[in-house]
């Protein structure tokens, strides 16, 4: 039998771990970056074009390299980070695998300048998949500059498979906030397509978190700081007031390094309980500061999982240090130190489960009992739902895609009406989530977001369709800031927002004025309703929907009602009565079962 191992060019090996280590654009942004830090630069420029497809450049005045240096830098394996195995248990920079610039230079054409301090010229290395196609010496200021251009071009397998072009700018940007919130001393910058998304001057962390955030959030942030023999904890949380329904706003950093971790965040989390409701998460910014050699960061090429000797005792530290700064500022609970496990003493607060007043949904609600054909006959659909399995989950593929099931106002469903009892009962909400409704041969459970959402989604697509305009003006406008990675693609939809009821225009940079907003909504709210609106739009952006289906479905998400809302009588019929008037009542927008039924028989049998 003769030999079958062969030994990959390093060209392929190149390629292969380029899979592991540069997945998309931002990945190329978060090498680069962290280089730079690396390099101890204190000024930073990101340049961006065609969404990093066509550039991605990152600039620095750090102490750059020697030729020798430059040339081995695109070598696997080569590093200065790290010289024996121990290294690894006390590594303090950002890089130390010494993979990035072989990964990136394999998939791409890299164009490398660099200087040191006393050089009297810098220089100049291009590379082309692996292949160095020029090494010689040019003009250049002091530091590195590392142009990435298209990225992926010789392997358009990995290139099909991007996001789309406000998806992949909001990785990207993502990339830049993590580092730029670790080092709030270095001044940075973000240009996309020869615009200025971001200017970051050197200074303290709230005031980095201002930059790439809110400015609103200034009088809403609150200082985190516990020094104990096992770990530093610093930085800053939201109060429940800025708490948003979409997550990432979250941000962990150990020892400088950003990382993922489920389980530390709900670390985080669980300190809120009953000051947020379960469906929003608080903003933070956290440092923790433990020894080296109590973590293990060699676990994963990213370098964004860790792990720690005692991962419980952190979680608790965690824990315990929010809740206590929280119970200062009165924002919560407070912990009697005390006691080993920290019992709860509760301070009197209103509104502890952070629910909102119903009568945002009363008016939407009731706007809509006005102007839509309700069925009362609603009980005419159970006939036939044996053909419907409610007890089936849609699969992910059937999701966003048309269901074939009876229509609500279809001739053969009405034809056979169940009537109600004579003696009609209201229906009953469980769990301020859930409506049981009695009918003729047994009862049924709505869930009342997914109901609404499907209510809503109907609604807002027949408007987009028609381009009909519903807005309610306002007497004083309100101002909306965009976050910067979505403002391109919230200034696209900006005449798409008009059917949704939103009259938006410019103020200037990431500020809009809201002139008018959908009739019965409470403008106290806004902003919110945005912020999940754009988040809700981008994270479908990925399913084969309509532009319009995606607007629909996303303003519907956002705008719904939440399960642990409480609802009147009145309420829960309105929401009844529109669900059943809709075309499609069967699910909400994204394929959930809006509601489930129960025969009586089925009851009884529990009881034999």
């Amino acid at each position: 039998m003769r030999d079958v191992i062969n030994l990959l060019p390093e060209a392929i090996a190149n390629q292969i771990a380029a899979g592991e280590v540069i997945q998309k654009p931002a990945s190329v942004v978060k090498e680069l970056m962290e280089n730079a830090i690396d390099a101890k630069a204190d000024t930073i420029t990101l340049v961006i074009k065609n969404y990093g497809k066509s550039l991605i450049q990152v600039i620095d005045n750090g102490v750059g390299m020697t030729e020798t240096d430059a040339r081995m830098s695109f070598e696997r394996h080569a590093t200065s980070k790290i010289k024996n195995a121990d290294d690894l248990f006390n590594i303090k920079t950002m890089g130390f695998r010494g993979e990035a610039l072989a990964s990136i230079a394999s998939i791409s054409e890299v164009e490398l300048k660099t200087r040191t301090e006393g050089a009297d010229v810098a220089t100049l290395i291009v590379i082309k998949s692996s292949e160095l196609i020029e090494q010689s010496y040019c003009q250049s200021e002091k530091g590195t500059s590392i142009a990435v251009k298209n990225l992926f071009y010789n392997v358009p397998a990995r290139r099909k498979f991007l996001k789309t072009d406000s998806v992949e700018l909001k990785y990207i940007l993502e990339e830049f906030k993590r580092v730029a919130l670790a080092y709030p001393e270095i001044k940075f910058r973000a240009i996309h397509n020869d615009n200025e998304l971001y200017k970051l001057a050197p200074g303290t962390l709230k005031k980095r978190i201002l930059g790439l955030f809110r400015k609103t959030y200034e009088e809403k942030i609150i200082r985190v700081e516990e020094d104990t023999d096992v770990l530093k904890i610093n930085g800053l949380i939201g109060n429940p007031e800025i708490a948003r329904k979409q997550k990432g706003e979250q941000y962990i950093f150990v020892n400088n390094r950003f990382i993922k971790s489920h389980y530390l965040n709900h670390a985080i989390r669980s300190a809120y309980d009953n000051l947020i409701s379960t469906d929003h998460h608080p903003f933070y910014v956290l440092f923790l500061e433990v020894d080296p050699a109590a973590i293990d960061i060699n676990v994963h090429p990213t370098k964004q999982e860790i792990k720690f000797d005692d991962e419980r005792l952190i979680y608790n530290y965690l824990k315990v240090s929010i809740k206590h700064t929280l119970g200062r500022y009165s924002l919560s609970p407070q912990l009697d130190f005390e006691n080993e496990l920290g019992n709860l003493r509760p301070m009197p607060r209103d509104n502890a489960q952070g629910r909102k007043s119903t009568g945002q949904f009363s008016n939407t609600m009731a706007s809509t009992t006005r102007s839509a054909p309700v069925m009362r006959n609603w009980q005419s659909l159970y006939k036939g739902m044996e053909e419907f399995q409610l007890g089936e989950d849609v699969s992910e593929k059937e999701k966003g895609e048309e269901l074939t099931i009876p229509s609500a106002a279809s001739g053969d469903l009405l034809s056979s009406t169940l009537s109600l009892d004579s003696d009609e009962k209201d229906a009953y909400q469980i769990h301020n989530s859930y409506i049981l409704v009695h009918i003729k041969n047994g009862f049924f459970i709505l869930n009342q977001n997914l109901a609404h959402q499907r209510i809503l989604y109907e609604r807002y697509l027949k408007n987009l369709k028609n381009r009909v305009e519903l807005v309610q003006r306002q007497l004083f406008p309100i101002s909306l800031q965009i976050s910067k990675d979505k403002l391109e693609l919230f200034e696209e939809l900006s005449a798409d927002l008009i059917p949704l009821g939103f009259d938006v225009q410019s103020f200037g940079g990431d500020t809009f004025v809201v002139h008018g907003i959908p009739v019965g909504f409470d403008d106290k709210n806004i902003q919110e309703v945005i912020d999940d609106l754009m988040h809700q739009y981008l994270s479908n952006l990925d399913l084969d929907i309509s532009k319009n289906e995606n607007l629909a479905r996303s303003m519907a998400q956002s705008s719904a009602i939440k399960n642990g809302q409480r609802l009147t009588v009145e309420e829960m019929k309105a929401i009844i009565d529109e669900l059943f008037a809709c075309e499609t009542p069967y699910t909400s927008p994204n394929g959930k079962k809006c509601f489930v039924n129960f025969d009586i028989s089925e009851l009884e049998k529990q009881f034999s």
